[in-house]
This record gives structure tokens, C-alpha cells and sequence, in this order.
């Protein structure tokens, strides 16, 4: 094996090392400190209720009308 070989192989090894370290090294207390801020975030999330559906489905509508499109003729001439 050439050296520039064992080089990259050992820089490989390096890299995957330093990139897995948190799960290698158990990282328990960066979990619990991102799994409690994900609760309060989620803390102030509501479910909102809508009960009428049909204004909702004719905002949908309008949005969706008001997409641009693109012609099939333009589409061949690009």
C-alpha cells in the first residue's frame, strides 16, 4: 500500500470518528437539553379548529387560481 493510500484511509477514519463522536461518546447530555427545549416549543403549539370547512376549501381554491402557470406553447419555445 502506498503511503498517500494509508494517508487518506487514516483521514478517513479521522473524519467519520470526529462526525459519529456524539453517538460514540453517549452525548446524553446534549439530548436532554435539545429534547427540553423541544418540549417548551411544543408547549405553545394549539390545535386550531376551523368549523367551516367550506371558506376553507374556497381560500384553497382562490390560491390555487391565483398560481402562475405555464403554457404548453411557451414550454416549446424555451
Amino acid at each position: 500500500m502506498s503511503p498517500i493510500a494509508i494517508v487518506l484511509l487514516i483521514a478517513a477514519i479521522v473524519l467519520v470518528g470526529a462526525a459519529e463522536w456524539g453517538r460514540i461518546a453517549g452525548g446524553r447530555s446534549l439530548d436532554f437539553r435539545a429534547t427540553k427545549a423541544r418540549k417548551r416549543r411544543k408547549s405553545n403549539l394549539h390545535v386550531v379548529e376551523t368549523s367551516d370547512t367550506e371558506e376553507f376549501a374556497r381560500s384553497v381554491e382562490r390560491d390555487l387560481a391565483a398560481l402562475p402557470t405555464i403554457d404548453e406553447q411557451d414550454a416549446k419555445h424555451r
